[in-house]
């Protein structure tokens, strides 16, 4: 076994906890380890990769930060499983302005196939004119209307999607992801910019047309950098605002 000093020996340019951390990746996204199973011990994974202990453990301290991996005090380290609590905390950004957050109530007002045009394709790393499921969701927050989201999803990498899947998923999206068709999201990308409401947006949220509101443009990825959805929200903000807590790494 390598001692500690091999944290920083280079394998292929990288170091050699980054060449571990892919190992690991490669290992969960091939469902050897699934979601919300236990990481195998520290001693026994350091002895398969031929590695230190040290070095073992900043791979998965990198998984950990990037929510491939989740630690739980006193039980030990299992592979992220996408869930309620999971999507609220991690990937769910509108509070009210007096910082109350609360899960959506989620109201499926459409899906569909349609074809990718020039930006959906780009985003999603497919051919213009691919098929895609499109699903637009109004999300509920506190009684209201809040938030619409125009969701955008490749077709071969969803096979057999149909509405009542969608529509009678016990929890969420990103679970139903996971769980039905074996992708993981582990990251998610989102760029922010200011729109006008158009006729239909601003009668579904009850908003004069034309009134300013907060596009968020998310592209959520999967192992690999493997887009997988696009999603495109749209919030009113007179009484909401976007909310994200950053934690700086270095």
């Amino acid at each position: 076994m390598q001692t500690n000093s091999d944290v920083a020996s280079p394998v292929g340019g990288t170091h050699l906890y980054k060449h571990i951390e892919q190992e690991l990746t490669q290992s969960i996204h091939q469902g050897q380890y699934k979601p919300g199973d236990p990481l195998p011990a520290e001693k026994f994974l350091a002895q398969r990769f031929g590695v230190s202990i040290g070095t073992l453990r900043k791979a998965v301290d990198s998984l950990v930060g990037r929510g491939v991996l989740l630690r739980q005090q006193g039980r030990g380290t299992f592979v992220a499983r996408h869930n309620k609590d999971r999507y609220l905390f991690a990937y769910f950004h509108v509070v009210r302005q007096d910082g109350v957050k609360t899960y959506p109530l989620l109201e499926l007002a459409l899906f569909t196939h349609t074809k990718a045009d020039k930006q959906v394709a780009k985003r999603l790393d497919v051919g213009t004119g691919s098929r895609v499921f499109k699903l637009v969701n109004i999300l509920h927050l506190h009684g209201r209307r809040v938030v619409i989201d125009e969701i955008y999803l490749p077709e071969k990498m969803f096979p057999d999607l149909t509405e009542s899947i969608v529509r009678d998923r016990p929890s969420t999206l990103y679970q139903l992801y996971q769980e039905q068709f074996g992708l993981t999201v582990v990251k998610a990308e989102e760029r922010l910019r200011a729109v006008k409401a158009d006729a239909l947006k601003a009668s579904t949220l009850n908003v004069p047309e034309g009134e300013p509101l907060l596009q968020v443009i998310r592209v959520a990825q999967s192992f690999n950098q493997q887009p997988i959805e696009l999603r495109y929200s749209f919030v009113n903000t007179s009484d909401y605002e976007y909310f994200a807590e950053l934690t700086p790494t270095a």
